[in-house]
């Protein structure tokens, strides 16, 4: 560990971050070597060695951002250096407490809740309505084996996205739901250790440590999220009022109130986080145009690999880099047989020196193929900072990192899918205008308050405003609030819901969804401009557009070592985020909605 004297000098400080450089990438490539086979091989020995490594890692960040608090006054500091002291104390997502049994005792909490969520699994009831539809969505077993079967969260999920039966609906969403209720005591006690940890670096509590990585006040940032929000939600408002009113139309009145929530089981994802897999329900234009390209990928015999080339190629289009040889090699890109893996999606510069993977488990429809961009983004973005300094390697902010592939995937338009084979046709007419957008927007508008809720959950966990006895009422209260759903069966504390998404077991702060869906159309619109695109936002694909390129890669290798609106400005000549250029491109769209809604009872 490096040490600082009394009398600290910047001289002292940059041999001191030198060290620190060296120190940090070491023990984090020794943890995500470890993490990264234990979220392959999932067993109580993989588990133990990536517990070890987290708390190896985390008693060293502890002592590191002690020991640079030396540093916090001393004048004359070089900016390169300052920041990366600043980024320092943001290194540890969930900052270890300084005693070495509370510090194992977190690391072995924080693995044992990502194993509990990757083992996850649900056994139908024996006269249920999943234990009725067989192998229709779950592909279940025949004869004496069929009893016994359990389904994971991709059988569940399948469900959800492709039934259109009340009941199996239900049974799905609830069966994933119980998996986590366990969860909830280690939970409580990974916040106590968490918060500790963050008290002792400096920080108020976990929620304010993660608030703090936007280069502004925690509070301003706050205050900047409600702007961005208070800008997109009239036009959420209308999606949610339009999608509720087909909803009943399918499922009757009973089921699904004319002013009130949505039950949550009925958006076609176990989180009702994005709603694309309901787009036959909710279609404008019956027919107009064909969109399906899930259809297509099966059709034309796209595996794993074939979808993921074809991620490269957009990429490499731009100028960018063909993926290394290693990526090919070393990545995980369909779900093993007989063996436990999280298939949660995920990028991955292991050794933090260009070593880039990702971890899936592909299927062949345009979810995943949209996936794929977005993970390769990850990669990209990896592979522009990877000879930066270590506490660099990081986008501008973490809802850059989650932008990037996103804003490659809006170039993906039905003429681009038309030139691969993958569209029949693309029609350029209002009608088939309106059809595009709603599909994007079921995923992209849809997701936007989930983006607020996750985080705004865990800000006041852990600031203590929602103690244990009130977990699942204060999720359940901010779901009503932001995204306007309700919970398909009854809930109480012995529940604990926020537990049965991914990123909370596996304390992966979430605020940068929400960011990322704005930013991206920000970065669209700038990319479109270099490319010198003219008409409509939505028409736009950068595609084979190395001024477009140019223009990405010079945001993409700055990392972190500037503050975000300096890498914003380099891409788009702006310093603000903004959600004008998501309202822009969704435009055909809103005047549809509000046609469609004239007269209706909105909200809930």
């Amino acid at each position: 560990m490096p040490t600082a004297s009394s009398s600290a000098t910047p001289e002292e400080a940059q041999r001191f971050i030198a060290q620190v450089d060296q120190d940090l990438r070491k023990r984090w490539v020794a943890r995500d070597q470890a993490s990264w086979v234990n979220q392959n091989f999932i067993t109580d020995d993989t588990e133990a060695v990536a517990a070890s490594r987290e708390a190896e890692t985390a008693e060293y960040v502890t002592k590191a951002i002690k020991a640079a608090t030396r540093f916090d006054k001393v004048p004359g500091l070089s900016p390169e250096v300052a920041r990366q002291l600043w980024l320092l104390k943001l290194a540890q997502v969930v900052p270890a407490p300084s005693d070495a049994k509370e510090r194992d005792e977190l690391a072995e909490i924080e693995s044992w809740m990502t194993g509990t969520y990757g083992k996850g699994k649900y056994k139908p009831q024996p006269n249920g309505a999943l234990a009725k539809a067989g192998a229709k969505y779950l592909k279940a077993p025949k004869g004496k084996d069929a009893k016994n079967v359990e389904y994971t969260l991709g059988d569940l999920s399948r469900v959800l996205s492709k039934s259109r039966n009340f009941d199996e609906l239900t049974e799905a969403w609830a069966g994933w739901h119980a998996i986590s209720a366990v969860m909830k005591d280690k939970f409580a006690r990974y916040t106590e250790l968490g918060n500790k940890g963050a008290r002792e670096i400096g920080f108020a509590d976990m929620g304010a440590l993660w608030r703090s990585g936007y280069d502004m006040p925690p509070d301003a940032f706050e205050a900047d999220l409600e702007r961005l929000w208070q800008q997109v939600k009239p036009l959420y408002d209308q999606l949610h009022c339009f999608v509720r009113s087909r909803l009943r139309e399918k499922y009757g009145k009973d089921k699904v109130p004319e002013q009130g929530p949505i039950p949550a089981q009925l958006l076609g994802n176990m989180w009702s986080q994005e709603w694309n897999d309901i787009y036959d329900l909710v279609e404008p234009y019956k027919g107009e145009a064909s969109l399906d390209v899930s259809k297509s990928l099966r059709d034309k015999k796209y595996d794993a690999v074939k979808m993921v080339k074809l991620g490269e190629s957009f990429f490499t289009s731009l100028g960018l880099d063909p993926l290394p040889k290693s990526f090919w090699e070393r990545s995980l890109f369909t779900k093993p047989e007989g063996r436990e893996v999280v298939c949660h999606a995920s990028a991955w510069d292991v050794t933090w020196n260009n070593d880039l993977r990702i971890k899936m488990c592909i299927e062949p429809t345009e979810n995943d193929l949209i996936t794929i961009h977005h993970e390769l983004g990850h990669d990209y973005y990896f592979h522009q900072y990877y000879k930066l300094p270590v506490l660099f390697q990081s986008g501008a902010n973490d809802g850059f990192h989650e932008g990037i592939g996103d804003t490659l995937a809006l170039s993906v338009t039905p003429q681009y899918l038309k030139g691969l084979g993958l569209l029949n046709a693309a029609p350029d007419n209002p009608k088939a205008t309106v059809n595009q957008q709603m599909k994007n927007a079921l995923e992209k508008i849809a997701f936007l308050p989930f983006g607020l809720v996750i985080d705004k959950w865990r800000w006041d966990v852990f600031a203590g405003k929602t103690p244990k006895d009130k977990y699942n009422e204060s999720w359940w209260a901010l779901r009503t609030k932001y995204q306007g759903i309700a919970p398909p069966v009854s809930r109480s504390e012995a529940d604990f819901d926020p537990g049965a998404k991914y990123h909370v077991p596996a304390s992966t702060p979430y605020i940068r969804y929400f960011l990322a869906r704005i930013y991206q159309f920000q970065f669209h619109r700038a990319l479109c401009k270099a490319a010198g695109h003219t008409g409509r936002l939505d028409t736009c694909s950068i595609y084979g557009n190395k001024e477009a390129g140019k223009k990405l890669a010079a945001m993409l290798s700055m990392g972190s070592s500037k503050p975000w609106p300096e890498a914003l400005a380099a891409m788009s000549g702006e310093t603000k985020a903004d959600a004008s250029a998501m309202l822009e491109y969704f435009a055909p769209l809103k005047e549809y909605l509000g046609e469609q809604t004239k007269g209706m009872k909105c909200g809930w």
